[in-house]
């Protein structure tokens, strides 16, 4: 027994009988919330995961993280719009980190440093299997989770190289095809089957597909042009965005042309514009029915383009015409000499949706000797025709499943709601993860989402303002139709922007709440904790007072209330 006496000095130990946790009401507990860069990826990359290993100078144990979820990073890093920018809590700090840079500097590094792709040597020979249809992003990307995830893929491809609209459509200056071939080489060596000039209806057969392998993947992509006309009228010389450039990356030839009006508002209508603008036309006009990025214009109106290669568009001459449409066509005979534009806005209807609506009396006309649609493409049903039942897409659930339709699934491009290389890759993961759990474990895959934290939960007296990182990009002047326009951080940058990122609902390891408890209530532990903190809570002596969870710097300290 301890003997206490006022006016004494305290004895060893005394302070260890008294165990104040019983005074609390409310105890701290670490939740390991989702950052929203995290949220906002359509890959399922954990960013705030992986940056937390480039602070700490581990580039390789950084790239394995973000290869669990993405296999492509110096492909998405170059070409993705990267919506985990905009959702980052740095952003309403001062600027976003610049993840699409980190990302590509990873890539790049694991292709020229080897780095192996920390997956299984090779699936057991009673493995499932798996036929994936079309080499683009989805494909490439679930033969890669596949293999992960012990199961054994074959891809078949109706060209004769993979890569799909990374190869045939997104220009050289965004993505090298030198990175491409790299990056594609060390994935299909991991021992993914590829059967090249493979076109489903013509050398394969769907049914015969599933019958031969377990399950089948569709990943077709989307090649045919949707109808295009305004008012009914059609130009006679009349081409698709899509088709000229990949006349141009197939051939190099664009058309002859001075006046140029666009309309659409994607990255095909961005590129196609920038390439024509390059050989030589004197006006290129892109009308678009959504806005340009700005705080006057919702995040669900935006512009869906690359924010970089819009500003470099605009810096190459590209003119731009948002919330606009064309309604009419000016012509001569079947020759366009014209279009007339009207504004628009979006209001909310009588459902309580909103709609674009025009404007009367804001018509105005643009001088064109061509105009080009960019509104899209549809799914080419040949040898899909019973799957699609007429319809333009696949509409399978979150996993890929389409219904009624056993061990057959669908995604990227071909569901008609995706539109990004890395929704593309995420489709395939989750179809992979997916096809593991039944066909391996036989039960339903898993996979809810964490919540994301916002930047209200962050203490944010613990950072300090600072300079996004900003990657060098040739002159307008320097430009042309094969030289990669932006270039690579370097690394003393990236280390910088590493150190920027908020670690948002992670623990950070920076003592706070082992130096600021007034009851030595928070043990630091010699090795990291089962539930990644360095930190564990001595409930029989932290009195609830909240100091930890209030200094905080992440958010990762909760308080809840003391159970009953």
């Amino acid at each position: 027994m301890v003997t206490l006496t006022r006016g004494t000095y305290a004895l060893s130990g005394t302070s260890l009988a008294f165990k104040t946790g019983t005074w609390r009401v409310e105890r701290p507990v670490h939740k390991h919330w989702a950052a929203p860069c995290h949220a906002a990826c359509p890959a399922g990359e954990d960013a705030q995961a992986w940056i937390a290993k480039v602070q700490e100078k581990k580039l390789q144990q950084a790239w394995e993280i973000l290869v669990s979820a993405n296999p492509m990073p110096a492909v998405t890093g170059r070409v993705c719009p990267h919506p985990c920018e905009q959702g980052c809590n740095r952003g309403s700090y001062d600027q976003p980190i610049a993840i699409h840079n980190l990302e590509r500097f990873l890539g790049d590094e694991a292709i020229r440093n080897n780095w192996a792709y920390p997956v299984p040597k090779k699936a057991k020979a009673s493995a499932p299997t798996v036929a994936i249809v079309g080499a683009g992003p989805t494909g490439i990307s679930a033969a890669y989770h596949c293999i992960r995830l012990g199961l054994k893929p074959t891809i078949f491809e109706a060209l004769p190289e993979a890569g799909g609209l990374l190869r045939s459509a997104i220009p050289m200056t965004r993505l090298p095809r030198d990175v491409l071939d790299a990056e594609l080489e060390r994935i299909f060596a991991l021992g993914i089957e590829f059967k090249p000039r493979h076109r489903l209806g013509r050398d394969i057969n769907l049914e015969e597909l599933r019958q031969d392998y377990d399950a089948v993947y569709l990943g077709p992509g989307c090649q045919r042009s949707k109808e295009w006309s305004v008012a009914g009228a059609v130009p006679g010389d009349l081409a698709d965005g899509l088709h000229l450039l990949k006349e141009w990356v197939d051939h190099g030839g664009v058309p002859n042309t001075k006046k140029v009006v666009i309309h659409g508002g994607g990255n095909t209508a961005m590129d196609i514009a920038r390439v024509l603008k390059r050989h030589g036309a004197e006006e290129v006009h892109l009308v678009t029915a959504s806005g340009l990025p700005g705080p006057d214009t919702a995040p669900d109106d935006i512009l869906n383009v690359v924010p970089r290669e819009l500003e470099e568009g605009v810096e190459e001459g590209v003119i731009m015409h948002p919330h606009a449409n064309l309604k009419r066509l000016l012509m001569r005979g079947s020759k366009l000499v014209g279009v007339e534009m009207v504004s628009l806005k979006k209001l909310p209807t009588a459902s309580g949706r909103k709609a674009r609506v025009s404007f009367e009396g804001t018509e105005r006309v643009l001088d064109a000797d061509i105009v080009i649609p960019c509104i899209g493409e549809a799914v080419d049903p040949e040898g899909m025709e019973r799957v699609l039942g007429g319809s333009n897409y696949f509409r399978p659930d979150d996993w890929g499943r389409l219904s009624g339709q056993d061990n057959l699934l669908a995604g990227g491009d071909a569901r008609g709601d995706r539109g990004t290389v890395s929704a593309a890759v995420g489709d395939g993961r989750k179809a992979a993860i997916a096809l593991a759990a039944k066909l391996i474990d036989g039960v339903e895959p898993e996979g809810a989402p964490r919540q994301p934290i916002d930047i209200a939960s962050l203490n944010l007296n613990y950072f300090q303002k600072g300079t996004r990182a900003k990657a060098p990009t040739l002159p307008v002047e320097e430009r042309t139709d094969h030289a990669e326009i932006e270039g690579s951080l370097e690394w003393s940058q990236v280390s910088a922007e590493g150190e920027r990122c908020f670690s948002c609902g992670n623990c950070l390891a920076c003592d706070n709440c082992w130096t600021y408890c007034p009851d030595n209530a928070v043990l630091k532990t010699a090795d990291v904790a089962v539930d990644g903190s360095h930190y564990v809570f001595d409930y029989d002596f932290c009195k609830g007072c909240g100091l930890c969870a209030t200094e905080c710097p992440c958010g990762y300290i909760e308080m809840i209330g003391e159970p009953e």
